[in-house]
Parts: structure tokens; sequence; C-alpha cells
């Protein structure tokens, strides 16, 4: 068992997971209603958290979506509404593993850390003033569709060129001060696929020191063949560290956004297998951490680190019980000198062990 490896070798293999689409199938099936389901053993989506915990997902950002049609009609009232049942949902299992990224307990495990996507600019309905709002709620990334560069990147936001054209992507690439991501996309060359990502543009990511998080969407994988596999997926990985190296990739799983999967990654507790093959191609322990969460977690300290807003302990909470900083400021300024508290604070927070804790020096 892949699990079996990770604990043999001596590190955990708790992952950032930075795509999931959970929160519309919240809405569509329970219309929010988060009384009227067990989010432990749900069985009508690809994703719950038995299935989180049985994949070793650490963090997870969750995709606020609203459809196209919401556009220039209420499509600020409907990302406001999937943002509070990411909180709902969120505060509510916090006992079972469920915790806002603002208010984590490190010494209460198991855990998931959980994150706030917005997936299209139609959500700020053309308003920088909306943006700022929804950083202020604790949204970290935006896909990219219209030009918010300048101001993403003073915010500290990451800038998400998934589902961009290639001319935005480009352009993006070039104005950005700071590192952007690709938070569900794969390799254009194995499967030209509109979502995926041309080789020239992974060697500009390079330079970016940004990231591709690598999609499970089937049909993004393997242009229409009919056969979807584990080793499908591994050849998209394969391409992109060959062209942009191991240090340009991570995980956008896209589960409960789409229906088709490889097969043997049909839900999200199968991430193991994923690791499986990859080992069996020659992915070192090095690499793989990467992959898993490190790669994620440098280009997240970057962008925080190009904001201009100076008040940033303002959007985040320490933990009274702990005295820990939350893991917002930790995963976003580790590394930057005066901002966190001393090392013996963290030291004394039994459960930093569990979750990235390889990523402390």
């Amino acid at each position: 068992q892949p699990a079996c490896w990770w604990h043999g070798v001596g590190w955990e293999p708790e992952k950032a997971e930075n795509h999931n689409d959970f929160v519309l199938q919240l809405r569509i099936l329970y219309q929010n209603r988060l009384s009227r389901v067990n989010l432990r053993e749900l069985n009508r989506t690809h994703t719950n958290l038995v299935k989180l915990q049985a994949g070793y997902v650490g963090a997870q950002f969750w995709s606020v979506y609203v459809l196209c049609s919401a556009q220039n009609k209420d499509a600020v009232r409907l990302t406001l509404e999937q943002i509070d049942v990411v909180k709902r949902m969120c505060n509510s299992y916090e006992d079972a593993g469920f915790l806002s990224a603002m208010e984590l307990p490190w010494n209460n495990l198991p855990l998931i850390a959980c994150l706030i996507g917005i997936e299209g600019g139609h959500s700020i309905d053309s308003s920088l003033a909306t943006l700022r709002m929804y950083y202020d709620l604790g949204v970290r990334y935006m896909t990219l569709t219209h030009s918010l560069v300048k101001e993403m990147n003073r915010l500290g936001m990451l800038i998400d060129l998934s589902h961009t054209s290639y001319s935005t992507a480009k352009a993006a690439l070039n104005i950005s001060k700071a590192p952007v991501i690709f938070s569900h996309s794969s390799a254009f060359s194995v499967c030209n696929h509109s979502r995926n990502v041309p080789d020239d543009i992974l060697q500009q990511l390079v330079s970016d020191t940004g990231i591709i998080m690598v999609t499970f969407n089937a049909d993004v994988l393997a242009c229409g063949r009919k056969v979807v596999n584990i080793s499908t997926l591994a050849d998209h990985f394969d391409h992109i560290k060959e062209i942009a190296g191991s240090e340009s990739i991570g995980i956008g799983g896209d589960y409960d956004g789409v229906e088709r999967f490889p097969e043997g990654l049909q839900d999200v507790s199968k991430y193991p297998s994923l690791i499986e093959e990859l080992l069996r191609r020659g992915w070192n322990e090095t690499e793989l951490k990467g992959v898993l969460r490190e790669n994620f977690l440098r280009v997240f300290r970057e962008v925080e680190n190009h904001t201009s807003v100076t008040s940033k302990w303002n959007h985040f909470m320490v933990w009274r019980n702990c005295g820990c900083p939350s893991i917002a400021v930790w995963l976003c300024s580790l590394g930057q000198e005066g901002m966190l508290t001393p090392a013996n604070q963290f030291n004394s927070c039994h459960g930093i062990g569990l979750l990235f804790k390889r990523l402390l020096p």
C-alpha cells in the first residue's frame, strides 16, 4: 500500500488539493441546507469527509463557482452564498476534521484545512471593491477572466489561469509580478484540449515560478479515448516534469465538478493510487513531496510576499488556546522575518506534526 511506503520512509502524505467543486453539488443536491446531509458519509458525490481522509488530503481549496448565466445579474449574491456554505461546512464539522484555515487548533486532529477559491471573474461583477471584500472573507485565489492581474498582485491573491485562452494566459504571465497557478489543467502536448497548457507556457511558468495543478478530468486527459486510467494521468505528470520540472506541478483533481475520472481514481480517497504509479515510474520522495504540498505552499508564500496590503494581520485570526498563528498566516508568510511568532511557540503546538509538518525548519 502507498500509505505503508509513506510511513516507512518517515514522512506524512497529507497533500494540498487545489480544486474541488463539492460545494456546487451541495447547492444542486441540497440547496445548501447542510442540516439535510451527513458530510462524513454522503454517497451521492465524489467527495465526503471519510474519503478525503482516506485520500490523505490535508488542505483543500473549495471551488466557489456560479453559472456564467448569472453574469450581470445575481453573480455576487450567489458567490457570497457559496462562500457562506464553505464556512458553515467547515465550522459544522470541525470536530471531525473540517476546519477553517483561519481558525486552526493544531492540537485537534485529524483535520482538513479549508481554503476558498473563486472560479470565474464574473463573480466580482466588474468591481474591484467586490474583489477586495472577497479577499477579506477568506478567498485566496480567483480564476482570471478579467484584467485583474495588478489588483490581485496587490492583494496577495493567487491568479488562476485555468479556463483562460492562450493569449490571456500569456498576457497574465507577462504582467503579473507574482507566480500564477493553473488550478485544474493538464498537458496540451499529451491531450490537445483547450483546458490544457501548451509547452511554451509551461516553460514560461518555470521562470514565473508558478505551478500547474494537474486535473483528473478524464475528458481533459484523454481526448476522446474510451480507456482512461491512472497511467493516462501519469503520462501528463511525466510530460510536465520533462518540460517544466517537478517543482512546477501540483494536484487539482476537479472532483464533483465533472462526471468522468480515470479508472481507479473514482473519488477523493484514491489519491494514493496515483502516487503508487508515480513511484513505479521512478519519481523520488523529494519530487512527490513537492507535488503533494510543498510546491503549492511555495507559490502561496511568494504571492503573499508580493502584496502591498500592510495590515496583513487584520486578515487572520490567532488560535488563542494554542498560541499558534493561523494556517493562512503560516502558509503565506513562512520565512518572512518579523511576521511569525517565535519558533518555540510552534513547538508548543502538539499537533503541528501531522499537517504539513515536513515544511517546518
